[in-house]
């Protein structure tokens, strides 16, 4: 008896974590969504890729400067394999089993290669992330290249297309 109550203690202490921490990121994403403005949309019609694609994961959003704090909004912050493309009007991450994430070339304010984002630590210059600018908040893309040989390439390509900006993109 004293088993059957103890693993059913057990039993429902994870059940509460569980909901606990769904609890918690649902609250978190209605939060978000009360203080962002909506996520760009793709544009319609294909554009020439200014490099090749490049496919990884998807890592997450975050606000720029706080490595851990997750944009939950829809399903922004969910990892998903990914392709990465850099056109003439912006970045366009396609993730498989989630919606398309668009920057507009507009938005766009730098991008650097880090060893952490979203909760997701690598080693040194593991992820590609890119800072953007979404209304009135700065945010940090991170994306983990099938080939990080290419980081460099993808760093300079997106800095040429970011428009001036005093933002510090660190």
């Amino acid at each position: 008896m004293e088993r059957i109550l103890l693993t059913a203690a057990i039993f429902a202490f994870f059940v509460l974590c569980a909901l606990g921490m769904w609890w918690g990121w649902r609250n978190r994403a209605r939060r978000q969504a009360a203080v962002l403005p909506a996520f760009p949309q793709p544009p319609a019609g294909p554009a020439a890729d200014r490099l090749p694609p490049a496919t990884g994961v998807y890592v997450g959003t975050t606000t720029a400067g706080d490595w851990q704090d997750r944009i939950a909004v829809g399903d922004i912050g969910h990892r998903a394999t990914a392709t990465l493309r850099l056109t003439a009007t912006g970045l366009l991450v396609e993730r498989e089993g989630a919606s398309p994430l668009w920057v507009p070339v507009t938005a766009l304010r730098g991008a650097r290669t880090d060893r952490a984002l979203a909760g997701k630590v690598m080693g040194t210059d593991g992820l590609l992330v890119v800072t953007w600018q979404l209304g009135d908040h700065l945010l940090d893309t991170g994306f983990r290249g099938d080939d990080k040989t290419t980081y460099s390439e993808w760093v300079s390509a997106v800095q040429a297309l970011a428009p001036a900006s005093g933002e510090d993109t660190r």
